[in-house]
């Protein structure tokens, strides 16, 4: 099925948490939403193929599939939410007083596009922001480049990466999210320049959030605002923009957007998935 299931380790924590292997995920019959988005679900060119279930975060998602004339759904909650369930007794959330310092999530290129900004201008804005170390989490492509990450480290910035979600099955770091778990619940707070995947989570876990800075945006698109979707962003989610948030109204949303009120139990999930146990 769609390899874009097993991307940053999803179909693996599910998998676990199904009580099934971890190491060796049966396949998901239907396509995963791999990551938060102002969309359906699914990224601009990879619609699901039709006919296969869409398992997606949020009610959010399915009403804006079904208004395109999309069937086949099911809120299932982000794959992040059941690491959340894994991990609540072998590593549980620290209280946010004992944590310390900031992890930034620069807006980052993918394996088609690419990055279009002022990395010394964000950098600017950051330690004019930014109180105690900060972490900056890159992702593959741009820790990949030295020209980048140097600039980064120049700065006095700690510099890391959670890992590479993989291409068809190969080179897939299946514990990206355990890393970033663990990167997130030692941070007072998750900021980024882009409302993105990574703030939703750092919210889930109790920090401070902030989306601030030069936002940055793909060198080929021509009009951001329409093409790019930061601006709706801006729009639809103000409670997430700022050096300062309101850490009531982006619980609320939060857990809206990831689900976290919509997550299945393992059997449920395993029907679902076409998984089914003997024994």
């Amino acid at each position: 099925m769609d390899t874009s299931n097993h991307w940053y380790g999803h179909a693996h924590i599910l998998s676990e948490y199904c009580g099934l292997s971890f190491e060796e995920p049966r396949t998901i019959w239907g396509v995963l939403q791999h990551g938060w988005n102002l969309l359906h679900g699914f990224g601009p060119g990879h619609e699901p193929p039709y006919g296969f279930p869409k398992f997606v975060w949020s009610h959010a998602n399915l009403r804006r599939g079904q208004a395109i004339g999309w069937r086949d759904y099911a809120v299932i909650g982000a794959p992040w939410n059941y690491l959340l369930e894994l991990k609540k007794d072998v590593e549980p959330i620290p209280d946010p007083a004992e944590r310390e310092g900031t992890i930034f999530y620069p807006f980052h290129t993918w394996d088609h596009g690419e990055v279009s900004g002022d990395h010394d201008r964000l950098i600017a804005e950051i330690k004019d922001t930014e109180e105690g170390p900060v972490t900056v989490c890159l992702y593959w492509i741009e820790y990949d480049m030295p020209e980048i990450r140097r600039r980064y480290e120049d700065a006095g910035f700690r510099v890391i990466c959670h890992g590479k979600r993989g291409t068809l099955r190969q080179g897939t770091d299946k514990r990206f999210l355990h890393k970033q778990y663990a990167e997130q619940i030692r941070h007072r707070r998750v900021a980024s320049n882009r409302l993105t995947t990574a703030i939703f989570y750092g919210a889930s876990v109790g920090a401070e959030v902030a989306v601030y800075g030069d936002p940055m945006t793909f060198a080929d698109v021509r009009d951001a605002s329409v093409r790019d979707g930061n601006e709706q962003a801006r729009r639809l989610f103000p409670e997430f923009h700022g050096v300062e948030t309101d850490a009531e109204a982006v619980r609320a949303t939060t857990v809206q957007e990831l689900g976290l009120d919509s997550m299945a139990s393992p059997a449920e999930l395993r029907a679902l998935f076409g998984w089914e146990i003997t024994g």
